[in-house]
């Protein structure tokens, strides 16, 4: 009985939080991969200098 709550435990609750994590590990890897080839093919561009541009930043008078 014990060995069926532990097994039920793992499933509901270890399992999904292993899956997820490792998505997040995956999408961070390919986020900053896309990211760094992308600003290597703009490098130079207009495009390069908007995405480096700090938006939040207050403008200067």
């Amino acid at each position: 009985m014990t060995g069926t709550v532990i097994i039920i435990i793992l499933l509901i609750v270890i399992v999904p939080v292993s899956i997820i994590m490792t998505g997040l590990l995956f999408s961070g890897l390919l986020g900053t991969i896309l990211q760094k080839e992308v600003d290597r093919e703009n490098h130079g561009t207009e495009l390069y200098e908007l995405s480096q541009k700090d938006f939040y930043q207050e403008p200067s008078s």
